[in-house]
């Protein structure tokens, strides 16, 4: 990540809050003139229709459709147990209430540069419909033809995105933000993206709420001397190929476990098609670390607090407690990091650069606020006005005192 005074942090944050501000004050026209710039294409119209999304839908091979359809059921499965009510609590002469409301329009921003993610679309839209989101509102980069990319719209399709618009970038949070002539303005904006995005949804927070500025792909993994370093060394790649600058961090008390890891990284980075993005990770951001203990390699993951914590021993559960900082966790040698980002169910927005010690995946409560509510008759006022009128008083707040003791008794 870079430092609040690294030059080339200042020259995004400048470049972000320029397109901002022209996107702010001119709306569709800024949107085209820098989705033209940056994308290379200019769209005759921002909004993709119903129809162009079936089109667009029917290129998707059956089996990716399949694919689709199981994730989002597992997914649908596992976030409809977040789903929260509201309550009452009644006493004598008063009434207190908290209602759970759904946010009303929500902004879905999806990548799609080096390669599409329907899964983002999935992840960002089944908590929001089971929260009970009225509107939800995608974007995502066109590609070089002016559409947006097939299996993004077969997502969208599944979900039940109210509409959709062709463009990406800072410009495109600006207007998820601001709102324009074709983009109505949300409430919120969820999903990931480049640094550019990530720096827009900084700037535009407070106009509208944001989930998660998320950084890059990380992962922990902790493993016992059993554990079989071909699984071990996949996983590690499975993450270096997200970004040349995710961190990816082994940990085993075993020697012998360590160097067969080492010498595995090598023989499966041969032949990944990722493979310089990988070798960079792994060369920058790659450790293996030796530890006398499993419970040791614990304690120092919690001081990581990584986005991916997988656990290789025999019982994982016996550890369970010992996890403190992690944003997902998968236990056993037969769980992956590829299980969550896909379709295990859990959801694969989570936090990063250490924020797990304070922040949690995205969830249904990510959709809604909470509103409270008093009701008070004059003999539950006059139970406690004394006491609002001493505590208002000991902050100097004398308005605040004759406000409870104005009510006649």
């Amino acid at each position: 990540m870079l430092s609040d005074n690294d030059p080339n942090r200042v020259l995004i944050q400048n470049s972000v809050s320029d397109i901002l501000r022209e996107v702010y004050e001119k709306g569709d026209s800024a949107l085209l003139d820098y989705t033209e710039r940056f994308d290379g294409v200019r769209p005759e119209r921002l909004e993709v229709s119903p129809e162009e999304l079936d089109a667009l839908a029917s290129r998707v091979p059956k089996e990716v459709i399949a694919s689709l359809e199981k994730a989002f059921d597992r997914i649908c499965r596992f976030h409809s147990a977040q789903k929260r009510e509201g309550f009452t609590i009644k006493g004598d002469g008063e009434i207190l209430v908290q209602r759970v409301i759904p946010l009303k329009r929500v902004g879905l921003y999806v990548p799609s540069g080096t390669a599409p993610y329907p899964s983002t679309v999935l992840m960002d839209a089944v908590p929001a419909i089971i929260a009970g989101v009225k509107e939800l509102i995608m974007v995502t980069p066109p590609t070089c033809d002016g559409e947006i990319s097939p299996v993004i719209a077969a997502a969208a399709k599944l979900t039940g995105v109210t509409r959709v618009f062709r463009c990406g970038g800072a410009q495109a949070i600006a207007a998820l933000a601001f709102g324009t002539e074709s983009i109505p303005a949300v409430d919120k904006i969820i999903g990931p993206g480049n640094v550019y995005v990530a720096e827009a949804k900084k700037q535009v927070f407070g106009t509208v709420g944001i989930d998660l500025v998320s950084g890059p792909s990380e992962v922990v993994i902790v493993a016992d001397e059993k554990s079989d370093p071909v699984a071990i060394s996949a996983d590690l790649l499975a993450q270096a190929e997200h970004d040349t600058m995710s961190p990816v961090i082994f940990f085993t008390p075993s020697e012998e476990l360590a160097k067969a890891v080492q010498a595995e990284l090598d023989i499966q980075l041969y032949s990944l098609p990722r493979k310089d993005i990988a070798e960079t990770a792994l060369n920058e951001l790659g450790k293996i670390i030796l530890c006398d203990s499993i419970e040791e390699a614990l304690s120092l993951a919690n001081d990581f607090a990584p986005e991916h914590l997988e656990l290789f021993a025999d019982n994982p559960f016996d550890y369970i407690d010992l996890i403190e900082n992690a944003g997902s966790v998968f236990l056993g040698r037969y769980s992956m990091v590829p299980i969550g980002d896909y379709i295990g169910g859990t959801n694969h927005a989570l936090p990063t650069g250490g924020s797990a010690r304070f922040a949690s995946p995205l969830s249904v409560d990510d959709f809604i606020k909470k509103s409270t509510f008093s009701y008070f008759t004059e003999d539950g006022l006059n139970a406690i006005k004394d006491d609002i009128a001493v505590l208002a008083r000991s902050e100097g707040f004398e308005g605040h005192a004759r406000a409870a003791l104005s009510r006649k008794k």
